[in-house]
């Protein structure tokens, strides 16, 4: 209660009230725009330094973050070679809700021409755990012979360690985890070397549609008429570009990614992508096999 009222003190334009009934009524302050509140917590201080990797578009992470049009902007180039990183983008599959039972097997297929590519470790991420397990049916019946790992809702800290522990080099054969977007490895996690050789990235991250996202959609549309990217489209690249860096972690890392969607070759998302990727598109299963395996013959000439 006292933080309802601490809240409800606060309240202004930039919050809604959100009432929910079930087998009991709930009430919720919902903050929409937090932009203002950290304003007058920064000025708290003298200066204020904000750092990512994916503080992409900076414009977004500038208003959300409570910045001001004149505060000082300093964007590096990333410190890993680019040609480390091979970034394939399959646009001929469709991964939206709608699509995606008649994409299962294409997608499936990418997949496996992926880790077939060479021995090792990789990490396969979705939107949603429902896609996930979808998937990782078809996947077994496919792959029989390849060994699997899956997040569960809910993994309690020593199955996460246990998930990650896998994730060595000594095993010698192929491993594939199946992850969540978003999740808890999908960020925040360092596979170093061989512990980790290729990601395959499902869907462009869109987050799962709900009361609180409409809401921040219609609040920013009105605002600055780009409700859909406040709510959507930005924090779903976020997803999937912390999910693309767990593959290079330092400069000695060598890694392919697999983005699988047709969304990925429109310019709203193209424009997202980091300037150092140097990315090629692969449409047809050919293409990628041939693509990946240039690339790991380049990197053991």
């Amino acid at each position: 209660m006292h933080a309802f009222r601490r809240t409800a003190e606060l309240y202004d334009e930039r919050f809604v009230t959100i009432i929910e009934s079930d087998s009991a009524i709930k009430v919720r302050q919902f903050c929409l725009d937090p932009s203002l509140l950290l304003r007058k917590a920064l000025a708290r201080g003298k200066a204020t330094i904000f750092f990512s990797a994916t503080l992409t578009p900076m414009d977004y992470y500038r208003t959300l973050l409570g910045g001001e049009p004149e505060d000082p902007v300093l964007q590096l180039s990333s410190p890993f070679p680019s040609e480390n990183l091979a970034v394939l983008i399959q646009d001929r599959i469709q991964t939206h809700f709608k699509g995606r039972v008649q994409s299962l097997g294409e997608v499936v297929e990418a997949i496996g021409t992926l880790v077939q590519g060479r021995r090792g470790n990789y990490l396969v991420y979705f939107p949603s755990y429902q896609y996930l397990n979808d998937t990782l049916q078809a996947f077994q019946l496919r792959h029989p012979s390849v060994r699997f790992l899956v997040q569960r809702p809910g993994m309690s800290e020593a199955e996460r360690d246990a998930f990650l522990a896998a994730f060595s080099v000594e095993h010698g054969e192929t491993l594939v985890g199946f992850a969540v977007l978003g999740g808890i490895f999908g960020e925040g996690i360092d596979l170093v070397g061989e512990r980790l050789i290729g990601a395959v990235i499902v869907g462009v991250g869109l987050p799962q549609l709900c009361v609180e996202r409409n809401l921040i959609r219609d609040y920013f549309q009105q605002q600055n008429a780009t409700g859909f990217e406040y709510a959507h489209t930005f924090p779903g690249m976020n997803r999937v570009l912390q999910a693309v860096g767990r593959v290079i972690r330092s400069d000695t890392d060598r890694g392919v990614v697999l983005l699988i969607d047709a969304r990925f070759n429109e310019t709203r998302y193209r424009r997202l992508f980091p300037a150092w990727w140097k990315y090629l598109r692969v449409r047809h299963t050919d293409g990628l096999r041939e693509a990946v395996g240039n690339f790991w013959k380049q990197m053991s000439g």
